[in-house]
Protein backbone atom coordinates (compact mmCIF):
# COMPACT_ATOMS: atom_id res chain seq x y z
CA UNK A 1 0.00 0.00 0.00
CA UNK A 2 2.72 2.46 0.96
CA UNK A 3 4.77 1.52 -2.09
CA UNK A 4 1.93 2.47 -4.42
CA UNK A 5 1.43 5.69 -2.43
CA UNK A 6 5.12 6.53 -2.89
CA UNK A 7 4.83 5.89 -6.63
CA UNK A 8 1.83 8.21 -6.75
CA UNK A 9 3.83 10.92 -4.98
CA UNK A 10 6.83 10.61 -7.27
CA UNK A 11 4.76 10.51 -10.48
CA UNK A 12 2.85 13.64 -9.46
CA UNK A 13 5.82 15.92 -10.11
CA UNK A 14 8.79 16.05 -12.49
CA UNK A 15 10.91 17.39 -9.65
CA UNK A 16 11.67 16.28 -6.12
CA UNK A 17 8.92 15.68 -3.59
CA UNK A 18 9.41 17.84 -0.47
CA UNK A 19 10.75 15.57 2.24
CA UNK A 20 8.15 16.65 4.80
CA UNK A 21 5.33 15.75 2.42
CA UNK A 22 6.97 12.41 1.63
CA UNK A 23 7.71 11.37 5.23
CA UNK A 24 4.74 12.79 7.11
CA UNK A 25 2.30 12.28 4.23
CA UNK A 26 3.15 8.57 4.08
CA UNK A 27 3.02 8.29 7.85
CA UNK A 28 -0.40 9.96 7.90
CA UNK A 29 -1.75 7.66 5.17
CA UNK A 30 -0.30 4.63 6.98
CA UNK A 31 -1.87 5.61 10.31
CA UNK A 32 -5.27 6.18 8.71
CA UNK A 33 -5.02 2.81 6.95
CA UNK A 34 -4.03 1.19 10.25
CA UNK A 35 -7.06 2.76 11.89
CA UNK A 36 -9.32 1.37 9.15
CA UNK A 37 -7.76 -2.07 9.58
CA UNK A 38 -8.24 -2.01 13.35
CA UNK A 39 -11.89 -1.03 12.89
CA UNK A 40 -12.26 -3.89 10.42
CA UNK A 41 -10.90 -6.30 13.04
CA UNK A 42 -13.37 -4.88 15.55
CA UNK A 43 -16.35 -5.20 13.21
CA UNK A 44 -15.40 -8.68 11.97
CA UNK A 45 -14.35 -10.20 15.29
CA UNK A 46 -17.24 -12.72 15.28
CA UNK A 47 -16.60 -14.08 11.80
CA UNK A 48 -12.81 -13.87 12.28
CA UNK A 49 -13.14 -16.44 15.06
CA UNK A 50 -14.73 -18.86 12.56
CA UNK A 51 -12.07 -18.61 9.87
CA UNK A 52 -8.68 -20.30 9.89
CA UNK A 53 -7.07 -17.30 8.17
CA UNK A 54 -8.18 -14.84 10.84
CA UNK A 55 -8.78 -16.75 14.08
CA UNK A 56 -5.28 -15.84 15.30
CA UNK A 57 -6.05 -12.11 15.32
CA UNK A 58 -5.93 -10.38 18.74
CA UNK A 59 -9.70 -10.00 19.24
CA UNK A 60 -10.70 -13.64 18.52
CA UNK A 61 -7.80 -14.81 20.71
CA UNK A 62 -8.92 -12.54 23.54
CA UNK A 63 -5.55 -10.76 23.65
CA UNK A 64 -7.32 -7.41 23.23
CA UNK A 65 -10.79 -6.21 24.11
CA UNK A 66 -13.19 -4.29 21.89
CA UNK A 67 -12.73 -1.05 23.86
CA UNK A 68 -8.95 -1.25 23.52
CA UNK A 69 -9.17 -1.76 19.76
CA UNK A 70 -11.67 1.09 19.34
CA UNK A 71 -9.44 3.44 21.35
CA UNK A 72 -6.36 2.41 19.37
CA UNK A 73 -8.18 2.97 16.05
CA UNK A 74 -9.39 6.40 17.17
CA UNK A 75 -5.94 7.43 18.42
CA UNK A 76 -3.93 6.51 15.34
CA UNK A 77 -6.71 7.72 13.03
CA UNK A 78 -6.69 11.15 14.69
CA UNK A 79 -2.89 11.26 14.56
CA UNK A 80 -2.91 10.37 10.87
CA UNK A 81 -5.51 13.02 10.07
CA UNK A 82 -3.52 15.65 11.98
CA UNK A 83 -0.35 14.81 10.03
CA UNK A 84 -2.12 14.98 6.67
CA UNK A 85 -3.71 18.33 7.49
CA UNK A 86 -0.42 19.74 8.74
CA UNK A 87 1.96 18.47 6.05
CA UNK A 88 -0.11 17.76 2.90
CA UNK A 89 -3.42 19.45 2.06
CA UNK A 90 -7.12 19.37 2.89
CA UNK A 91 -8.08 17.37 -0.21
CA UNK A 92 -5.60 14.60 0.62
CA UNK A 93 -6.84 14.46 4.23
CA UNK A 94 -10.50 14.38 3.12
CA UNK A 95 -9.93 11.63 0.55
CA UNK A 96 -7.95 9.55 3.05
CA UNK A 97 -10.75 9.90 5.59
CA UNK A 98 -13.28 8.92 2.91
CA UNK A 99 -11.21 5.79 2.19
CA UNK A 100 -11.26 4.91 5.90
CA UNK A 101 -15.05 5.27 5.99
CA UNK A 102 -15.38 3.33 2.75
CA UNK A 103 -13.38 0.37 4.05
CA UNK A 104 -14.26 0.22 7.73
CA UNK A 105 -17.82 1.47 7.36
CA UNK A 106 -19.36 0.79 3.97
CA UNK A 107 -17.38 -2.36 3.11
CA UNK A 108 -16.91 -4.04 6.50
CA UNK A 109 -20.27 -3.14 8.02
CA UNK A 110 -22.49 -3.53 4.97
CA UNK A 111 -21.12 -4.63 1.59
CA UNK A 112 -19.15 -7.61 2.86
CA UNK A 113 -22.35 -9.25 4.08
CA UNK A 114 -24.81 -7.84 1.55
CA UNK A 115 -23.59 -8.90 -1.90
CA UNK A 116 -21.16 -11.32 -3.57
CA UNK A 117 -19.88 -8.30 -5.50
CA UNK A 118 -18.65 -6.81 -2.22
CA UNK A 119 -15.01 -6.73 -3.22
CA UNK A 120 -15.77 -5.07 -6.57
CA UNK A 121 -17.53 -2.11 -4.94
CA UNK A 122 -15.47 -2.06 -1.76
CA UNK A 123 -12.25 -2.23 -3.75
CA UNK A 124 -12.42 1.52 -4.23
CA UNK A 125 -11.00 2.03 -0.73
CA UNK A 126 -8.09 -0.30 -1.40
CA UNK A 127 -7.37 1.43 -4.71
CA UNK A 128 -6.92 4.83 -3.08
CA UNK A 129 -3.25 4.85 -1.90
CA UNK A 130 -1.55 5.94 -5.17
CA UNK A 131 -4.25 8.56 -5.68
CA UNK A 132 -3.71 9.80 -2.12
CA UNK A 133 0.04 9.97 -2.65
CA UNK A 134 -0.44 11.94 -5.86
CA UNK A 135 -2.90 14.38 -4.28
CA UNK A 136 -0.61 14.85 -1.25
CA UNK A 137 1.95 16.35 -3.63
CA UNK A 138 -0.19 18.05 -6.29
CA UNK A 139 -3.19 19.12 -4.21
CA UNK A 140 -5.57 18.18 -7.02
CA UNK A 141 -7.20 15.21 -8.77
CA UNK A 142 -5.25 14.88 -12.01
CA UNK A 143 -6.00 12.27 -14.75
CA UNK A 144 -2.81 10.39 -13.85
CA UNK A 145 -3.95 9.98 -10.25
CA UNK A 146 -7.34 8.66 -11.37
CA UNK A 147 -5.63 6.23 -13.74
CA UNK A 148 -3.49 4.78 -10.95
CA UNK A 149 -6.67 4.40 -8.91
CA UNK A 150 -8.40 2.63 -11.82
CA UNK A 151 -5.56 0.12 -12.25
CA UNK A 152 -5.79 -1.06 -8.63
CA UNK A 153 -9.60 -0.93 -8.70
CA UNK A 154 -9.69 -3.39 -11.64
CA UNK A 155 -6.86 -5.47 -10.13
CA UNK A 156 -8.59 -6.01 -6.76
CA UNK A 157 -11.34 -8.50 -7.79
CA UNK A 158 -9.06 -11.09 -9.49
CA UNK A 159 -6.54 -10.66 -6.67
CA UNK A 160 -9.03 -11.21 -3.85
CA UNK A 161 -11.25 -13.79 -5.61
CA UNK A 162 -8.21 -16.06 -6.04
CA UNK A 163 -7.75 -15.99 -2.26
CA UNK A 164 -11.50 -16.44 -1.76
CA UNK A 165 -11.45 -19.62 -3.86
CA UNK A 166 -8.71 -21.03 -1.63
CA UNK A 167 -10.59 -19.99 1.52
CA UNK A 168 -14.16 -20.63 0.29
CA UNK A 169 -14.93 -23.14 3.06
CA UNK A 170 -13.96 -20.54 5.66
CA UNK A 171 -16.23 -17.93 4.07
CA UNK A 172 -19.10 -20.42 3.84
CA UNK A 173 -18.68 -21.31 7.53
CA UNK A 174 -18.80 -17.63 8.46
CA UNK A 175 -21.77 -16.99 6.13
CA UNK A 176 -19.90 -14.34 4.15
CA UNK A 177 -21.32 -14.25 0.59
CA UNK A 178 -18.06 -14.24 -1.33
CA UNK A 179 -18.42 -15.05 -5.02
CA UNK A 180 -17.00 -18.63 -4.86
CA UNK A 181 -19.53 -19.41 -2.10
CA UNK A 182 -22.60 -17.95 -3.79
CA UNK A 183 -21.84 -18.68 -7.46
CA UNK A 184 -19.29 -21.49 -7.38
CA UNK A 185 -15.64 -21.83 -8.30
CA UNK A 186 -16.16 -22.22 -12.04
CA UNK A 187 -18.13 -18.98 -12.27
CA UNK A 188 -15.52 -17.17 -10.16
CA UNK A 189 -12.55 -18.32 -12.25
CA UNK A 190 -14.39 -17.04 -15.33
CA UNK A 191 -14.80 -13.65 -13.69
CA UNK A 192 -11.12 -13.65 -12.66
CA UNK A 193 -10.11 -14.25 -16.26
CA UNK A 194 -12.45 -11.52 -17.50
CA UNK A 195 -11.21 -8.95 -15.00
CA UNK A 196 -7.59 -9.86 -15.76
CA UNK A 197 -8.18 -9.21 -19.46
CA UNK A 198 -9.71 -5.84 -18.55
CA UNK A 199 -6.76 -5.13 -16.25
CA UNK A 200 -4.23 -5.74 -19.02
CA UNK A 201 -6.14 -3.31 -21.25
CA UNK A 202 -6.35 -0.65 -18.52
CA UNK A 203 -2.66 -1.08 -17.69
CA UNK A 204 -1.79 0.16 -21.19
CA UNK A 205 -3.55 3.50 -20.66
CA UNK A 206 -0.53 5.23 -19.05
CA UNK A 207 1.31 4.71 -22.33
CA UNK A 208 -1.73 5.66 -24.41
CA UNK A 209 -2.09 9.06 -22.72
CA UNK A 210 1.64 9.81 -22.74
CA UNK A 211 2.09 9.34 -19.01
CA UNK A 212 4.67 6.58 -19.58
CA UNK A 213 6.96 5.50 -22.39
CA UNK A 214 8.12 2.35 -24.24
CA UNK A 215 9.86 0.81 -21.21
CA UNK A 216 6.58 0.76 -19.32
CA UNK A 217 4.62 -0.49 -22.36
CA UNK A 218 6.87 -3.51 -22.93
CA UNK A 219 7.00 -4.34 -19.22
CA UNK A 220 3.23 -3.98 -18.78
CA UNK A 221 2.61 -6.34 -21.70
CA UNK A 222 5.01 -8.94 -20.30
CA UNK A 223 3.62 -8.72 -16.77
CA UNK A 224 0.05 -8.75 -18.06
CA UNK A 225 0.72 -11.78 -20.25
CA UNK A 226 2.09 -13.71 -17.28
CA UNK A 227 -0.84 -12.78 -15.05
CA UNK A 228 -3.24 -13.79 -17.85
CA UNK A 229 -1.48 -17.14 -18.10
CA UNK A 230 -2.04 -17.76 -14.39
CA UNK A 231 -5.70 -16.70 -14.68
CA UNK A 232 -6.16 -19.07 -17.63
CA UNK A 233 -4.53 -21.96 -15.79
CA UNK A 234 -6.72 -21.26 -12.74
CA UNK A 235 -9.73 -21.63 -15.05
CA UNK A 236 -8.57 -25.18 -15.68
CA UNK A 237 -7.46 -26.07 -12.15
CA UNK A 238 -8.82 -24.41 -8.98
CA UNK A 239 -5.88 -25.80 -7.00
CA UNK A 240 -3.83 -22.97 -8.52
CA UNK A 241 -5.75 -20.34 -6.56
CA UNK A 242 -2.90 -19.43 -4.20
CA UNK A 243 -0.21 -19.31 -6.92
CA UNK A 244 -2.54 -16.98 -8.83
CA UNK A 245 -3.06 -14.87 -5.71
CA UNK A 246 0.70 -14.57 -5.18
CA UNK A 247 1.20 -13.76 -8.86
CA UNK A 248 -1.34 -10.93 -8.58
CA UNK A 249 0.81 -9.32 -5.86
CA UNK A 250 3.98 -9.69 -7.95
CA UNK A 251 2.13 -8.22 -10.93
CA UNK A 252 1.00 -5.08 -9.13
CA UNK A 253 4.40 -4.49 -7.55
CA UNK A 254 6.12 -4.95 -10.91
CA UNK A 255 3.69 -2.66 -12.73
CA UNK A 256 4.16 0.20 -10.28
CA UNK A 257 7.92 -0.33 -10.26
CA UNK A 258 7.84 0.01 -14.05
CA UNK A 259 5.86 3.25 -13.78
CA UNK A 260 8.52 4.62 -11.48
CA UNK A 261 11.47 3.40 -13.58
CA UNK A 262 9.95 4.80 -16.76
CA UNK A 263 9.24 8.15 -15.08
CA UNK A 264 12.87 8.61 -14.03
CA UNK A 265 14.26 7.19 -17.27
CA UNK A 266 12.52 10.05 -19.12
CA UNK A 267 14.15 12.49 -16.72
CA UNK A 268 17.62 10.96 -17.13
CA UNK A 269 17.67 10.61 -20.94
CA UNK A 270 18.31 14.34 -21.60
CA UNK A 271 21.26 14.19 -19.18
CA UNK A 272 22.68 11.15 -20.98
CA UNK A 273 22.58 13.08 -24.26
CA UNK A 274 24.83 15.88 -22.94
CA UNK A 275 28.38 16.00 -24.40
CA UNK A 276 31.09 14.38 -22.30
CA UNK A 277 32.60 16.78 -19.80
CA UNK A 278 29.63 19.18 -19.96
Amino acid sequence: MLFTAVVGMLLATPGAVPWRVMVFGLLGIALMAGSAAALNHLIDRRIDALMARTRGRPLPRGTLGAAQVAAFAALIGAAGMALLLAFTNTLCAALTFASLIGYAGIYSLYLKHATPHNIVIGGAAGAAPPLLGWVAVSGQLDPGALLLFLIIFIWTPPHFWALAIHRRDDYARAAVPMLPVTHGVDFTTGRILGYTLALVAVSLLPYAIGMSGPLYLVGALLLGGRFLWFAWRLRQDAQLAMPTFRQSIAYLFGLFALLLADHYLDALLPLAALPAGF
